[in-house]
């Protein structure tokens, strides 16, 4: 048996287990972690594979289990510390006197109010990685700020869905991005102008045309939603936590050589440390951190699960098979389909899509001698909109239960995000056609 038919067979073996445990109700996670295991096992009993009468095999499939589990524990530490932070700032009252005040000073101007919201969403996910983030932290006050603007249910959800979306594409942090260069051996340096041309555009894009008109803010109803802010909030002590992330984040790059190394997991504790110095209330530290890990479990484990994935699959060599796949295919058939197998292929297999098919992608990119910076860019915006697609649908799940949506999901709420979507997508697809031409918008 040569090595190509060995791979299609293990890499059949994934998919069937995959969908078996798809098939008898498993999670997401828990069905990709026993294709992975399934996976391990036929390279083990096929020809070119481990033999399994070796006394080595159990310590070589627990080695490679537990290295690829590891393979994102960088990532996942500062997906829990970025998230902590932000529930602990909403727990805090921070969130709710931004959007109070917001509402206040700019109600009888819907353009600028729909801006600032916008500027809301996006902050979460931004400093987070995470869509689902966003719209738990405060999905809801910005769903109440619109409905008081008359913006119906379904252009309602469909908004909040793409705004998170967007901020988990916005820099500084994309997992999709982080994940595909880490596969890549490539830093994660320069994609910070590409993704968040990208992705401010794709919100502005998405909130205009779902909310740009209507009435103003009918400012009683607004401020009658939304929670009251503890006594106290003022605009110095809501900024400071942010400022101080800024600083922190910003001041290694500008003082390279004399300011401290301190990686983003420290920064963001640093941070939240800071919205206890500041807050006029002392939120429950101990619940919003147990609370934090508990509505992360989910995404945490499919990072996790990813990595013993993707380890298993180089491991037998389908990552080869697929990479070759990918590789050989002509750039005029990438161009004219990736803007709807990234989406779907998000929907799918959330993050493990970023290495599995994002480095292959790289690699060609790379080699066709079109810039991978500004392709993983658009790529890794188009990635997140397919977070309200089956079987995963984990952002669009999550803005539907926020919101309290009663409306048909797929004709009503999926259906009414296909036009600004469409638009995100045909933007992020000509960044990647002319992804040499703008090659200047790299930086740090």
């Amino acid at each position: 048996m040569t090595m190509f038919h060995h791979s299609i067979i293990v890499l059949a073996v994934i998919i069937a287990a995959f969908a078996a445990g798809k098939k008898y109700f498993l999670t997401t996670e828990l069905a990709m972690f026993v294709s992975a295991l399934a996976g391990l096992a036929a390279h083990m009993v096929l020809p070119k594979g481990v033999d399994p009468r070796s006394p080595l095999m159990l310590a070589e499939t627990i080695r490679h289990i537990v290295e690829g589990t590891f393979t994102y524990f960088d990532v996942c530490l500062i997906f829990l510390t970025a998230t902590f932070f932000m529930a602990l700032y909403k727990e805090a009252g921070g969130v709710a006197f931004i959007v109070r005040k917001i509402v206040r000073t700019f109600h009888a101007r819907r353009f600028v109010c729909l801006l600032l919201l916008v500027l809301v969403m996006l902050a979460p996910g931004a400093i987070t990685g995470s869509g689902a983030t966003a719209v738990l932290t405060v999905g809801s006050l910005v769903g109440s700020v619109l409905l008081a603007m008359g913006v119906t249910e379904d252009r309602r959800t469909a908004l909040i869905f793409l705004l998170a979306a967007m901020s988990a594409a916005c820099p500084p942090i994309n997992l999709w991005a982080m994940m595909a260069a880490a596969g890549a051996n490539m830093p994660y340096v320069g994609f910070a102008k590409p993704l968040a041309v990208l992705s401010i555009t794709g919100a502005l894009i998405s909130a205009f045309w779902l909310a740009g008109k209507g009435k103003p803010v009918d400012l009683e109803k607004a401020l009658s939603e939304l929670p009251e802010a503890p006594e106290g909030w003022n605009w110095p002590r809501a900024m400071f936590p942010f400022v101080l992330l800024s600083i922190l984040v910003l001041g290694g790059r500008f003082l390279p050589y004399s300011f401290p190394v301190l990686g983003l997991p420290l920064i963001f504790m640093a941070s939240a440390l800071s919205v206890l110095l500041v807050s006029p209330v002392k939120p429950a530290v101990f619940r919003v951190a147990s609370t934090t890990v508990s509505n992360l479990l989910g995404l945490v484990g499919i990072m996790i699960v990813v990595g013993a994935l993707i380890q298993i699959m180089t491991l037998s060599g389908v990552r080869g098979l697929l990479s070759l796949a990918v590789v050989t295919l002509p750039l005029a058939v990438l161009f004219s389909t990736l803007w709807l197998i990234l989406p779907i292929s998000e929907g799918m297999l959330q993050y493990a899509v970023a290495p599995l098919i994002g480095v292959p992608l790289i690699m060609l990119f790379n080699m066709k001698g079109l810039d991978p910076v500004i392709s993983l860019a658009a790529w890794s915006v188009m990635w997140p909109l397919g977070d309200c697609l089956p079987p995963t649908a984990v952002v669009g799940r999550a803005a539907v239960m926020e919101l309290d949506y009663r409306g048909d999901y797929f004709r009503g709420f999926v259906r009414t995000t296909l036009v600004p979507m469409a638009a995100i997508l045909f933007l992020c697809t000509l960044f990647m056609v002319y992804s040499k031409e703008l090659s200047g918008l790299i930086g740090g």
